[in-house]
């Protein structure tokens, strides 16, 4: 008897139709600090309805063509870029999902802009909304 071939039920993926970018600088020194604040950042936006929540730390930085990260962030010395996205279905998504993130009291552990492992106000962010996904 032969068996029968069988798939495993294919997972309903939403595609992003809008991104919350940030590009930042943190000191070498307090980047185990900012990582942990970031899995607490991950772990909220994501049980509060994000499509994905990504932090990524500089590597090749060092291009020839445009304006490199490092000089646009006037990165120190001793800094690390840092590029990161949130994505959700739409803006009013979005609205929805930050709405319940800054009500969640976990986000009052995290303290204020002053208490922040990086510079605020060398701090860029915005909402996109996706011109192309794959």
């Amino acid at each position: 008897m032969e068996k029968k071939k069988t798939s495993a039920p294919k997972k309903s993926i939403s595609k992003p139709g809008y991104v919350d970018g940030f590009l930042l600088t943190v000191p070498k020194k307090k980047l185990a600090e900012y990582k942990k604040l970031a899995q607490l950042g991950c772990k909220v936006w994501l049980e509060h309805g994000a499509l994905d929540y990504c932090e990524c730390a500089g590597d090749d930085l060092k291009i020839k063509m445009g304006i490199p990260f490092p000089a646009l962030l006037k990165l120190g010395r001793n800094d690390v870029v840092i590029f990161s996205w949130i994505t959700y279905k739409s803006r009013a998504h979005r609205d929805a999902v930050n709405a319940k993130v800054m009500k969640d009291p976990r986000m009052n552990t995290m303290g204020g802009a002053d208490k922040m492992p990086f510079d605020c106000n060398k701090m860029s962010f915005g909402g996109f909304k996706v011109m192309l996904s794959a």
